[in-house]
């Protein structure tokens, strides 16, 4: 069956200030240009099903803000996680600080304040964005004992989740990067993250601004559970944010060994 090498696939974006300005930067680039080359953690295809179209996200590795090629201080200050998430013409660049909420402005400062979630429309933004996964022949594990023997023998493993709700069906693909397995009472769970959980209530062309981060863990091929990165006061002022908020859908799983 069909699966996918997440290893090899990648989301890339080309900033060229030489062509058009930065639309996504807290500071002045060092350079002219930049390719940031960035390996996909998830894969996440929704399909319209009064429609028929069917729309590719993909969820790039978290990085940090950085400033590329300079003799040191390479960090920025303030620093943030940085997780973007790309489709064919718009992208969400996820950003977080130390505190959820903080204002950092963009560069130049003209372009106002940051948010901490930037919906954009790629061809502005970007000089060019690649989107390329790797697919490869995968093979179907249908039991415990398979999931838990593929497990123990190492071999590479994704997770096919299906959810539906509304006029929607979603299929989240990602590599098993923590899986549990029990020979003893065949028990498998996976436990991996970040992945992307949408939103199945909004309009089309909204799907990409309503994707949250969350793990996903599951033991059997019926359901489903994530824990979803969301604020999470500290004190009386101060949230940060946390995977703490559950939630739990009837879905179709399915564990995949890539070949």
């Amino acid at each position: 069956m069909k699966a996918y090498d997440f290893s090899r696939s990648f989301l890339t974006f080309r900033i060229d200030t030489l062509k058009k300005p930065p639309l996504t930067v807290s500071h002045k680039p060092p350079s002219t240009l930049n390719n940031a080359r960035i390996q996909v953690d998830c894969r996440c295809e929704i399909t319209d099903r009064q429609t028929g179209a069917a729309r590719e996200f993909l969820l790039g590795a978290n990085c940090k803000t950085e400033r590329v090629g300079v003799e040191r201080d390479i960090w920025t200050e303030p620093n943030a996680d940085f997780i973007p998430v790309h489709t064919k013409g718009q992208f969400l660049n996820i950003k977080t600080y130390e505190i959820a909420g903080k204002r950092v402005m963009f560069y130049p400062p003209s372009l106002g304040v940051q948010p901490e979630r930037q919906v954009g429309n790629s061809e502005e933004a970007f000089d060019q964005v690649k989107l390329e996964m790797y697919p490869c022949e995968g093979e179907l594990l249908d039991t415990p004992q398979k999931i838990v023997a593929a497990t123990l023998g190492n071999q590479p493993l994704m997770a096919r989740v299906q959810l539906e709700q509304g006029r929607y069906t979603a299929v989240i693909d990602f590599p098993i990067k923590t899986m549990n397995a029990s020979e003893r009472d065949w028990i498998y769970q996976t436990d991996t993250g970040p992945v992307l959980l949408p939103d199945l209530t909004r309009e089309p062309a909204d799907l990409i601004a309503g994707f949250e981060l969350a793990f996903a863990a599951f033991n059997c091929p019926n359901w489903v559970e994530f824990i979803v990165r969301a604020p999470m006061p500290v004190s009386a002022d101060i949230n940060v944010y946390h995977y703490w908020k559950t939630v739990r859908w009837d879905s179709h799983n399915q564990v995949i060994a890539l070949k």
